[in-house]
């Protein structure tokens, strides 16, 4: 068995990926309004009135969707190149805010010419002043606001975790399927009450069977999607994950986390995740079979 969460350092426990979908523009809202606000109201940063080339409220709100269009970009970015979206941490959460800021500041100097009249704006003074400014709000909301939302979903799934093990009960499976891969050769009768749980792995899946206590791997050329259509009827296989089937009679312990959830199954070294888009699906399945 792995570390558990709580032997896990801070930087690497998991952490959602909220940018994108609905949250994504949530995100985008409340970070619109707040950076507004926080411009206009509190100028923190000096103000010289002889620079500027229209009134402040128009200066703050072009800072403002600066970082906002800005901010947008970094993560449609993030989610064509996908990266580790599935695996996210706090330090991923981290380096890519870091990131943002960087790209924030290069954004506010590029428009320096639009709102301020001085001949140096384009300097390394200024270059460095913007990227500054941005790091420094950005950092201060980061100490802020990660490691309490790190918290307060820690203990929400935490708590959900704890009640659906309670729900936890045995139930016979539909016996066996017969499974039609993407090599007519290839194809099997598969028993449904010995799959543990099964791992997407490219064209292939990783089945994981019980035999004799242990838990046995076989390979099969088949995209998981398929196999999971093939065993939509057997109502105790749920997908977890875009990687993972699991059988929910195998779940011995589920523990909670920032992401999601964390199924312990019999006879595995290591736990099977359930992602947090997955995790409305899987609460249905587990209450389902009460």
């Amino acid at each position: 068995m792995g570390a558990s969460l709580n032997q896990t350092p801070f930087l690497k426990q998991p952490y959602p990926y909220y940018y994108r979908g609905k949250s994504l523009w949530v995100i985008f809202i409340v970070l619109f309004l707040m950076s507004f606000g926080f411009n206009y109201f509190f100028k923190p940063f000096n103000v010289n009135l002889s620079e500027h080339k229209m009134p402040y409220i128009g200066i703050s709100l072009i800072h403002t969707i600066t970082a906002g269009l800005v901010f947008l970009l970094v993560c449609f970015v993030f989610l064509y190149i996908q990266y580790k979206i599935e695996e996210w941490k706090i330090s991923n959460e981290i380096i890519f805010l870091l990131l943002l800021f960087l790209c924030i500041g290069i954004g506010q100097f590029l428009i320096r010419d639009l709102i301020y009249d001085n001949p140096n704006n384009w300097s390394w003074k200024y270059f460095i002043e913007e990227v500054r400014n941005t790091f420094m709000v950005g950092i201060l909301f980061v100490l802020i606001l990660v490691p309490l939302n790190f918290s307060r979903l820690y203990y929400i799934n935490q708590k959900q975790a704890g009640l659906l093990s309670l729900l936890q009960e045995e139930h016979e499976s539909i016996g066996a399927v017969f499974i039609k891969t993407n090599q007519k050769s290839d194809d099997f009768y598969l028993s449904t009450s010995d799959l543990v749980f099964a791992k997407s792995e490219g064209n292939y899946v990783e089945i994981y069977l019980e035999e004799q206590s242990t838990v046995v791997r076989k390979l099969v050329r088949i995209p998981l999607k398929d196999l999971e259509r093939q065993l939509q009827d057997d109502p105790y296989i749920v997908k977890t994950h875009r990687s993972f089937l699991v059988n929910t009679n195998y779940i011995e312990e589920i523990s909670g986390n920032a992401q999601g959830y964390k199924l312990r199954l019999k006879h595995c070294p290591d736990p099977v995740s359930v992602s947090r888009n997955m995790i409305p699906s899987f609460e249905r399945h587990l209450q389902r079979r009460i």
